[in-house]
């Protein structure tokens, strides 16, 4: 089954360089790799694409990103890979395999890279919330069949929260597999806005959401 990693990108040309040497390989190798750029003022689509990557353009916003690198992928899987986040050596045999059991979807273990001490225990919250509800996040790489992709109509186009609402649709196919080979992805947002404070303000987003506030309000606080 071929593979295509689908990547989401607004203004990530610093993290390009990362980016273009981890997948490098699997370019090789015949994974397709999509680029889904959201109208960077950096020139991060012009700049991958002088190196050779595929990019498509689309609508700003994620899940937008997310649909439109779907329709544009050719691969009988779609992994979602946030830019600053890097896959384990393994990651497409892993995917393969966990898709073999009659399972259609599922997702990684994450690293949360970074100085604060706090990120190992958010992860490894993240972790356990996760095996325990069945639900995922954009940044345990989330990876699907283009069979459920597709019976769920995609991604939904809305500004925050389109993970979990995602993970509530693939649920009613089946329960998600959840690989304990980890993904790293970066702590910056954590850093840069408190250990502390985002745990706080993710919880509250992730309760009012539950409780039926629509995902552009919680947006809007989320910025």
């Amino acid at each position: 089954m071929k593979l295509s990693i689908i990547i989401p990108v607004l203004n990530e040309s610093a993290a390009l360089p990362a980016l273009m040497a981890q997948l490098a390989t699997l370019m090789q190798d015949g994974v397709d790799v999509l680029l889904v750029d959201g109208g960077s003022q950096d020139h991060t689509a012009s700049l991958a694409e002088r190196a050779g990557w595929r990019v498509v353009r689309s609508e700003r916003g994620r899940a937008h990103q997310m649909n439109a690198g779907a329709a544009s992928a050719t691969g009988d899987i779609f992994l979602f890979l946030h830019a600053d986040t890097q896959l384990p050596p393994d990651a497409v045999a892993q995917v393969r395999l966990a898709l073999q059991g009659g399972r259609c979807w599922g997702r990684f273990d994450v690293v949360i890279a970074g100085q604060a001490l706090m990120l190992k225990v958010v992860a490894w919250m993240m972790n356990r919330r996760s095996r325990w509800s069945g639900m995922a996040t954009g940044d345990q790489a989330m990876f699907m069949t283009r069979q459920a992709f597709d019976a769920v109509g995609g991604f939904p186009e809305q500004p925050l929260m389109e993970d979990i609402e995602m993970s509530l649709r693939l649920k009613r196919l089946s329960p998600p597999v959840c690989l304990r080979c980890k993904v790293t992805t970066s702590g910056r947002r954590w850093e840069t806005r408190g250990v502390w404070r985002t745990i706080f303000l993710m919880w509250r987003l992730r309760w009012a959401y539950w409780r039926g506030q629509s995902a552009t309000e919680l947006a809007q606080a989320y910025r």
